[in-house]
């Protein structure tokens, strides 16, 4: 198939969405998959093709885009991004950086699959190919290689859209890329924390340090999506990848994965290929915000009496997991439930900084003119500055009528970063942060879960290189070592 150009068929496509908006799935739809990676079996589905909102699952087809880029030999690693105005002005959960601020690509792919920053994203994407609009025409072209027949992408971050769109088919098909095409990255998708400075971010990924053989991959949220999982575990060398869609809170979406890798681990088969799964097109996707943002109590309880009935519990042998081994102790069985309400463990977080790597001289990947090579930036403000839609804000910056918080008040404020000017935060609907959203789904409580804790601060850190930092000329930090990420905004937002 050609390439898609200028997103020109998305106009209809989106004129198409509102007419079917009322034929579309029902709001207790929840599709799921799981897939061998080295085979690309399917080993078990539900509602697999139906359309959805990836939320920032999106940001995994980024970051593959990204990687091709530099498998392709247009950049490296270490090639400094350049934060432009346009990326400044996204919703969190962003780092806050300011405008003209540099990353490595390898800090910012960091941040990307651990913060789930959407101003990182489109530092990215501006980064590698120009424009948000020229990544969104990248990030298609490598759907339709990687067989993505359902997926539509217009931003690199996942932030609300209706003409974006994919399905548990497709973002599996793209965790097994990854995965295959490239496995020295692998480490990208097992981050369990980050530390920029004194400030340390950790994993939304529930099933990491707490499911025995997690080691991947991304999660997202917002309410129209509900709470999103792509999530691999490996056991006896046989690598899985689960899909998780629409879940109606952090913590029903980790007990889901979890009870479809116990499933698939000790009783799947081969139920045919992905590739054979029928694939119709992209359609409208279902609009989860009543179940997800407006009345979850109900919608979480049917859907864990769901998740508990398909189960198959865990025994009680040692996992090798400190905190479910210790959840586990006495017990003959342990529940996905317990899994998904373990305390959060501790990881030794991956430092990342701001600034170039030591030593480096080559160009400076920033937004530039279409096909503009790295390096060149004829006019920065023509391409950055100013939203390239005829005068109307794009869909990923602009604030929508319907904003809504998790928490009651205002919530509180949160630290600046001391190097970096940070601009207010425009409010967006539908869009919560997740650790927000997370803490209505209570933890584990008593002797347990505090053995479970204090087992977990031994836990082995998670292995990946980063280059030290080096302190940019132009940066100059009132207190080093008081660097902190972001500036929470009051009472919502991812």
């Amino acid at each position: 198939m050609a390439k898609i150009k200028g997103l020109s068929r998305l106009g209809a496509f989106a004129s198409c969405l509102a007419a079917a908006a009322l034929a579309a799935l029902p709001a207790r739809a929840t599709p799921s998959l799981v897939i061998d990676v080295a085979s690309g079996s399917v080993l078990e589905q539900d509602q697999a093709t139906a359309s959805w909102y990836p939320a920032s699952l999106t940001k995994l087809m980024t970051a593959y885009v990204a990687l091709d880029a530099v498998r392709a030999g247009r950049l490296t690693m270490d090639t400094p991004l350049m934060v432009s105005p346009r990326a400044t002005r996204m919703a969190p959960s962003k780092m806050g950086f300011r405008s003209g601020s540099e990353v490595t690509l390898q800090n910012a792919l960091i941040m990307l699959m651990v913060k789930s920053a959407n101003d990182i994203a489109v530092t990215i994407a501006e980064g590698v190919s120009g424009s948000v609009e020229a990544f969104a025409d990248d990030m298609n072209a490598a759907s339709q290689k990687l067989g993505m027949t359902q997926s539509v992408w217009v931003n690199p971050n996942g932030l609300p859209d209706t003409r974006q769109v994919t399905s548990a088919r497709d973002l599996a098909l793209l965790g097994r890329a990854l995965y295959v095409q490239f496995p020295e990255y692998s480490n990208l998708w097992n981050i369990g924390a980050m530390k920029l400075g004194a400030s340390v971010h950790a994993t939304h990924n529930g099933l990491l340090g707490r499911y025995p053989g997690a080691d991947g991959m991304k999660t997202g949220f917002t309410c129209p999506a509900g709470f999103n999982l792509v999530a691999s575990a490996t056991h006896g060398g046989q690598r899985l990848i689960a899909v998780v869609l629409g879940a109606p809170s952090a913590s029903a979406r980790t007990a889901k994965a979890a009870a479809l890798l116990d499933r698939a681990f000790q009783t799947g088969g081969s139920i045919g290929s992905i590739a054979s799964l029928p694939s119709a097109g992209p359609t409208a996707a279902p609009d989860m915000r009543d179940s997800v943002c407006h009345h979850r109590g109900a919608a979480t309880a049917e859907f864990m009496n769901e998740v508990e009935d398909m189960s198959i519990p865990v025994g009680s042998a040692p996992t090798g997991i400190p905190l479910l081994d210790a959840v586990g102790a006495g017990q003959q069985q342990i529940s996905v439930k317990d899994i998904a309400r373990l305390p959060r463990p501790h990881f030794e977080p991956v430092p990342v900084f701001v600034g170039r790597a030591a030593g480096y001289t080559g160009p400076v990947a920033r937004a530039r003119a279409p096909g503009a090579p790295i390096g060149e930036q004829p006019d920065l403000a023509a391409y950055a500055n100013v939203e390239p839609t005829g005068g109307e804000a794009s869909p990923i910056s602009r604030a929508a009528p319907d904003a809504v918080t998790m928490r009651k008040g205002k919530g509180r404020a949160g630290k600046h970063i001391s190097h970096a000017h940070v601009p207010a935060p425009a409010p967006v609907a539908d869009i919560i942060h997740e650790d927000k959203a997370a803490s209505h789904d209570k933890p584990a409580k008593g002797k347990a879960a505090k053995k479970g804790k204090a087992q977990a601060e031994k836990a082995a850190p998670v292995k990946i290189v980063a280059k030290p930092a080096e302190k940019a000329a132009a940066e100059k930090p009132k207190a080093p070592g008081k660097v902190h990420a972001e500036t929470k905004p009051h009472g919502k937002t991812q």
